[in-house]
């Protein structure tokens, strides 16, 4: 690691809806080096993917969010950057890969259409030429027959494929920060392996930053350096992620770890 990319200090998000006003993060500091693996851990609610959507300035669907104190992202703090500036930031430097890949893509354009926009509009790219960095792209995430299908659309892939395809989005530009906010959410264990792999495997290769967040302890284990638990929007507990899974200090750490399944004698599975 050759410095901080990310440095956050006593985050906090409040979230306004039409039936309540919820302080969903609540003073948090964390930092992400440039090539490192962190995880944020926490049942549903405890304020991770708030906190997530929060580093890019974006609200939760339907609702407001306001912000107080710093993201600096290396050293330019986002959270009083220009909204233009801003943009241009979102997707290029930093890009998100969201939970729901069908809210997430637009089901009336091809896949293709998708990735020339964020193309054209980060790289100026001509349409024939984003429409060939698209098929590599496809093929790089494990796509079948990506020249194919680049104009096919969201509902005529499947639920893993598509949420490949949002990697392939995600990294199109190439970020120094890839955040994966429950990517396996809603698929079956081999496919979920599969992401996994793949996002482990685009982290190596491209020495990118990754910024996992799940409410599975063991989502984690294997794929990042550090981990935070979040616990009611607030961060509870933080290390290197072979310490707090040998000796968790947070009695709320404990009771997640316990909840991982492990295996005991001759390959059962508790």
């Amino acid at each position: 690691m050759t410095g901080r990319l990310l440095e956050v200090r006593d985050l906090t998000a409040t979230v306004t809806t039409r039936r309540d006003v919820i302080e969903a993060v609540r003073g948090i500091s964390f930092d992400i080096g440039v090539d490192e693996a962190v995880g944020f851990v926490g049942e549903s609610g405890c304020g991770k993917s708030v906190t997530a959507k929060a580093l890019m300035r974006l609200a939760p669907e339907g609702a407001a969010i306001a912000l107080g104190g710093s993201v600096a992202y290396r050293g330019l703090d986002l959270l009083t950057l220009e909204e233009e500036r801003m943009r241009d930031l979102r997707g290029r430097r930093i890009a998100m890969v969201f939970q729901d890949p069908m809210t997430s893509l637009n089901p009336v354009m091809s896949i293709g259409a998708q990735m020339g926009d964020m193309l054209r509009h980060h790289f100026g790219l001509s349409g024939r030429a984003a429409r060939e960095r698209s098929i590599a792209l496809l093929d790089l995430v494990g796509i079948p027959d990506p020249a194919g299908r680049i104009d096919d659309h969201p509902h005529q892939f499947s639920g893993g494929q598509r949420q490949r395809i949002l990697i392939a989005i995600a990294i199109s530009c190439e970020p120094d920060l890839l955040i994966a906010d429950e990517p396996t959410t809603a698929l079956d264990v081999t496919v979920q392996a599969q992401i996994l792999r793949l996002l482990l495997r685009l982290r190596e290769e491209r020495g990118m930053a990754l910024m996992l967040i799940t409410h599975d302890f063991g989502v984690v284990a294997g794929m990042v350096d550090r981990v935070n638990v979040m616990y009611r929007g607030e961060i509870v507990e933080s290390g290197p992620v072979d310490e707090v899974f040998a000796q968790p200090r947070h009695a709320y750490t404990r009771a997640l770890l316990d909840a991982v399944p492990r295996l005991h004698g001759a390959g059962t599975v508790r």
